[in-house]
């Protein structure tokens, strides 16, 4: 991981455009090709941000982009620009820079999940049609890469679904299977994977963004599940 404390100017565009002026940020760029810039609020929400896969490149400032900055006291040393895949661009212009370093954080266990999140994809995994009909398990903790989808599943016309199981749905759970996806989709021998969120809570912005990108949310029931909650038990 590169981690950049620097002034500097961000320009995104794409399907939208936001500019960032020049003010002191810091810069991550990770071992996955991401570009994100972070203010020293907002916990751990980037300002702008670039998801792999992506290419950066470094180059010289043109005159007209120094002239630009050196109109609020700026002096450009450096321009990044990220593209994406997709085409969308995320132009970062550094002025003075503060620090810059490199570290390697090696391979990462991944989050561990407590024991009702657990139990849940457990219990997903014997009932896989719960969250859709006709749905079957392929695979329990199927490997990729950057780590383990939770359920590969196949619904009834074949096609591979990758489930990713959250006790609380929100929007790192929906970025997480976004990236899971974005690498299985390139496998030849998986197809066009389809992508299921499947939580016992799922927060309106996760649930926007999940269907934004395609994504499938299911809301599921812990304790039906568990066989708790029987029908023949409810008065309505």
């Amino acid at each position: 991981m590169r981690v950049v404390i620097a002034q500097c100017q961000v320009d995104y565009a794409g399907r939208l455009t936001a500019h960032l002026p020049m003010a002191t940020r810091l810069i991550l760029v990770k071992a996955d090709g991401s570009v994100s810039i972070h203010a020293d609020d907002r916990a751990y929400k980037p300002l702008n941000w670039m998801s792999p896969p992506c290419t950066l490149t470094i180059r010289e400032p043109r005159e007209d982009e120094a002239a630009a900055v050196a109109e609020v006291d700026a002096q450009l040393s450096q321009v990044w620009v990220v593209e994406a895949k997709s085409g969308d661009t995320l132009q970062i212009s550094i002025g003075e820079v503060f620090h810059d370093s490199t570290h390697e954080l090696g391979v990462d266990p991944g989050l561990v999940k407590d024991g009702v999140e657990a139990h849940l994809q457990a219990l997903l995994a014997e009932h896989p049609a719960t969250l859709k009909a006709g749905l079957t398990l392929v695979q329990r903790e199927y490997l990729t890469p950057i780590g383990p989808v939770d359920l590969l599943c196949r619904d009834v016309t074949g096609a591979y679904v990758a489930v990713e199981v959250k006790r609380r749905g929100e929007i790192d759970g929906v970025e997480q299977l976004t990236r899971y996806l974005e690498l299985m989709n390139r496998d030849p021998l998986l197809g066009s994977v389809q992508g299921v969120f499947a939580a016992q809570q799922i927060k309106p912005q996760a649930r926007t963004l999940a269907t934004d990108r395609g994504i499938a949310c299911v809301v599921v029931d812990y304790d039906a599940l568990r066989g708790m909650d029987s029908a023949d038990d409810r008065l309505f």
